[in-house]
């Protein structure tokens, strides 16, 4: 039996009948963009997260550039201010701040965690430095106490990249999406919250921040007729938000069972040739990566894949050695190329059944040098 990275059928097929009854809805409404769906959507999220305001967007990538692009709107931010951003990421989290006249500044890992390691963090701060990318690699959060007195002690912005934290919490009463001055979610569809499609959200209590960004995101508009702003095109559809707020109703169970997968890997994953992640037991990791650590990637996969376990590598090529990013730094960062070489991610799903799960663990444990 095969194991597959990511089952996306088997995850929405559990949906199915209600989506299929949403789409009548919507096919019927006549309203396809920025209707009463998306309006509902953008409130339920809100909530969720513990925010006053959200902005549905095309994907995460537009979260993120919009929330950078209304900032310099709004004169907090101005071309070529530089932003401290993880240098282990999807490329989208780089891309948004190139793409916004920004600069970015890579900040190594830590390797227990994946996330920002706080003392690279401060080495890499200038004067020229105005805000704070926050990436909560994998579905954990970044130290929130750390963060938000490394960000007052310097007066800088903090934006969430949280494509991957969807639920994550700090306490019963904030979560991820809620930690800094706005953040930026993906609904790709193998997120933890997907979509049938791509989709994105901005989530902030800083009600100009939000008036800026539903302007920019519908070409510049501030009213039928008029544009004032110089915006885009990237709106989240009726139809995705109908889904989006059907499988809303199941993240924190679906989060739930991730957690109690990943306490099963980190518990009966016994090989001296793995590093296991690091996890407090808490509430404040959605799992939505598994990502261990060796040094035989390459024969792990090999053996993995002869085992019937799909597994990949988040991410075999770092940013600062592709191409088109690399003249942003001249560091080495011999962490984050470690990561690259080293990591390897296992399934781990909601629709995940105990007899995958030990077939995972045995799979990794019979794994010989």
């Amino acid at each position: 039996m095969t194991v597959p990275y990511i089952d996306l059928q088997q995850i929405n097929s559990r949906f199915e009948a209600s989506i299929l009854e949403e789409f009548e809805g919507v096919f019927d409404s006549g309203r396809y963009i920025l209707g009463d769906r998306c309006s509902a959507f953008e409130f339920d999220f809100a909530s969720f997260c513990g925010t006053s305001q959200a902005i549905g967007t095309g994907s995460g990538l537009d979260a993120l550039t919009l929330i950078f692009e209304s900032y310099i709107q709004l004169g907090l931010l101005k071309q070529g201010d530089k932003v401290l951003v993880p240098a282990h990421t999807y490329v989208a989290s780089i891309m948004a701040i190139i793409k916004s006249g920004l600069s970015p500044v890579f900040v190594e890992p830590n390797l227990d965690t994946f996330n920002l390691d706080f003392d690279d963090l401060e080495n890499q701060y200038s004067k020229d430095v105005k805000a704070v990318l926050a990436v909560h690699m994998y579905g954990q959060l970044v130290d929130r106490d750390a963060l938000l007195s490394f960000c007052k002690s310097h007066n800088l912005l903090l934006i969430e990249d949280a494509a991957q934290a969807h639920g994550a919490q700090y306490s019963d009463t904030i979560r991820a999406g809620n930690i800094g001055d706005a953040a930026g979610f993906s609904f790709y569809p193998t997120k933890n919250l997907g979509a049938l499609g791509d989709g994105g959200m901005i989530t902030t209590n800083n009600s100009d921040l939000a008036h800026v960004a539903r302007q920019l995101r519908d070409y510049g508009r501030s009213s039928r007729r008029e544009f004032s702003r110089l915006g885009m095109n990237s709106r989240l559809d009726e139809m995705q938000a109908c889904i989006l707020s059907l499988k809303l109703k199941a993240l924190n169970s679906d989060n739930q069972l991730r957690r109690d997968i990943a306490k099963r890997y980190l518990s009966e994953i016994v090989n001296p040739l793995i590093v296991l992640p690091f996890y407090s037991g808490g509430s404040d990791h959605v799992w939505h990566i598994f990502g261990l650590r060796t040094d035989r990637q390459t024969d792990l996969l090999s053996h993995l894949a002869a085992q019937g376990v799909e597994a990949m590598v988040h991410y075999p090529i770092p940013i600062h050695h592709q191409s088109v990013y690399k003249h942003w730094t001249d560091r080495d960062l011999l962490l984050t190329a470690l990561i690259s070489q080293t990591q390897v991610s296992l399934p781990i799903s909601p629709v995940m059944t105990a007899t995958q799960i030990d077939q995972v663990i045995y799979a990794v444990n019979s794994f010989r040098s």
